[in-house]
């Protein structure tokens, strides 16, 4: 070992970060396969690096016996004294054996053991520095693609953001710096493996929880989110201080908070409003910006049944369905929206009724008992009491013989009424 290779252990450790004294410990591994290539099964076979000078020695302790009779383990007399005057037989003596060349294999074997251990000592390292930023938002470039995933470096180490964690109205370019959340940390075969998302749920809280000092010191609390990644984001927000206005705070002055985490979604939609441990306040303002008629709160089967007119239909269902379903996630209730009937609507519920009734009274088809109904007449009783003619008058589109038949059937019904 020379001074050239102290200088390359400087180097690597400043530009991989990794420990001097775990580098040496390292290549005193490596040299130890390389060593045991060349010296053989020397007994307790060590290698030693010395970190101010490099000088590598190879020690073994052997056995001193009168005469060698295993050459990896043991020493004579005569050699143990050259080493330490006082020996005796039967005592353990340090030797170093380092060989003169360690030839073409056991540097063969030194290279793959090396950079095997370093490959170990970078792989510790980034599950050290990262498992413990789990949750956290961190910032990269863009460097490749990998099928659908997107392999974006970190500095010193690479993540990767899966074609599940993308956004799907999103695009990335080589080159590009962007902001992803941390999902998890990853031990594989291959070693750490640090996840990435932009579609998280948890990466709009935490941009939230960045830009808004308030969410940091618990003034402000995100009580609900729901997302869909890409297209709206619902959040309600909360504080248990009465002066302090939550969602005024997490929108900022002249909505400047809020913009910051929009222009960082690229212009997803964010609604913001207050949290209620009330399901129905709950409800009204996460389906905002429709207007609700009324609701029907199922506690039983954690249901809210949403009337709305014709004009919020389309606003509390929302594109997609997407306020309706975001909704439901956020308050973690079944969001039933129906519309309104109209008072027109309901008359006409009746009629059909009422002519369903008459057709099987008086055994007639439905188009002819929907006639009758129409006509004024929306029971039997209404048929008995006009006569014949006056009946068939009022039905000006039907047959009069299949009307005086109809109006008989009615009288009739009547006189076949067992008394009571």
């Amino acid at each position: 070992m020379s001074q050239e290779f102290v200088a390359i252990l400087d180097y690597m450790e400043k530009e991989k970060g990794i420990k001097k004294e775990d580098l040496i410990a390292a290549v005193e591994s490596a040299l130890l396969a390389a060593a045991r290539k060349s010296v053989g099964p020397a007994r307790d076979l060590r290698v030693e690096l010395d970190p101010r000078n490099g000088k590598i020695r190879a020690l073994a302790n052997l056995l001193v016996v009168e005469k060698v009779t295993q050459p990896h383990d043991e020493i004579t007399l005569a050699k143990a004294r050259g080493i330490r005057a006082d020996v005796k037989l039967g005592e353990i003596v340090p030797v170093e054996v380092t060989p003169r060349d360690f030839g073409r294999i056991a540097a063969q074997v030194f290279k793959q053991a090396m950079n095997q251990t370093l490959r170990g000592i970078e792989r510790s390292m980034v599950f050290n520095e990262f498992k413990d930023r789990m949750g956290a938002i961190v910032t990269g470039t863009v460097r490749r693609f990998e099928r659908s995933d997107v392999i974006i470096d970190l500095g010193k180490f690479e993540a990767v953001m899966p074609a599940k964690e993308r956004v799907p109205t999103e695009e990335y370019t080589p080159g590009e710096r962007i902001r992803a959340y941390v999902v998890t940390v990853e031990n594989t075969q291959r070693g750490p493996e640090i996840i990435l998302s932009r579609s998280h749920p948890d990466f709009v809280r935490k941009l939230f929880e960045l830009e808004v000092s308030e969410l940091n010191d618990k003034t402000v609390e995100i009580k609900g989110l729901a997302r869909e990644a890409g297209y709206r984001t619902k959040i309600a927000v909360w504080s248990s201080n009465e002066k302090v206005d939550p969602v005024g705070a997490c929108v900022g002055l002249r909505g400047s908070r809020v913009k910051n985490i929009v222009r960082e979604l690229n212009n997803e939609k964010v609604d913001l409003f207050r949290w209620s441990p009330n399901i129905r306040e709950l409800a009204v303002e996460a389906l905002k910006p429709a207007k609700l008629k009324s609701l029907e709160i199922d506690e039983a089967h954690k249901r809210v049944k949403v009337i709305v007119d014709e004009e919020n239909l389309s606003l509390a269902i929302g594109r997609r369905g997407q306020n309706a379903r975001l909704t439901q996630k956020l308050t973690g209730w079944e969001i039933d929206i129906q519309k309104e009937q109209s008072t027109a609507m309901a008359f006409e519920d009746q009629l059909n009724q009422a002519a369903a009734k008459m057709a099987g009274l008086l055994q007639i088809e439905a188009p002819i008992a929907s006639q009758v109904v129409r006509a004024g007449f929306l029971s039997i009783e209404g048929i008995q009491e006009v006569d014949a003619d006056e009946f068939s008058s009022a039905l000006p589109e039907v047959d009069p013989e299949l009307a005086r038949k109809i109006h008989a059937t009615a009288v009739n019904q009547t006189k076949a009424t067992p008394a009571s």
